[in-house]
């Protein structure tokens, strides 16, 4: 994890104002692709807002994660069109080679595994997102060699 001055430098950007809670989750997030227990905390102290009330928000929002992210983001579609051409088949394949369940991250926190019920692009179908680029009418030879590039 990055040193405590690297959040110091996020949390003077804001005032003490619990109106910019979200935004110090973002940039926290952003930065350090999770919000751990400690940045939770100094970042409640900083907006004076309960502990109760950041975690609820941090919960309820999908684009904040409590555990660590890997570098890389990977997002298999499983929405209808995309699971009936194959979507289940690519995250099993993904499962295989990272070693990771759905909604996990590997150890060295270079990948995190992900399904969605949509990322709108089903003329493509199946669909799988790996950080923000679009593989469309994906299959497990593409996808492995889209992943072999990173």
């Amino acid at each position: 994890m990055k040193a405590t001055a690297d959040i110091d430098s996020i949390l003077e950007k804001y005032p003490h104002d619990p109106q910019h809670l979200i935004s110090l989750l973002q940039d926290v997030q952003k930065e350090y692709n999770y919000i751990s227990p400690e940045h939770l905390t100094l970042i409640c102290d900083h907006v004076g807002v309960p502990l109760t009330r950041a975690w609820s928000v941090a919960t309820f929002y999908k684009s904040f994660s409590l555990e660590p992210r890997g570098e890389h983001e990977i997002k298999v579609c499983l929405g209808t069109t995309c699971h009936l051409k194959g979507g289940d088949r690519l995250v099993e394949a993904c499962e295989r080679d990272l070693g990771v369940g759905r909604h996990q991250t590997t150890e060295d926190l270079r990948f995190t595994l992900d399904t969605v019920n949509c990322l709108g692009a089903c003329a493509l179908a199946p669909v799988v997102m790996v950080d923000e680029e679009y593989l469309g009418s994906a299959n497990i030879r593409s996808l492995k060699q889209r992943l072999k590039k990173i």
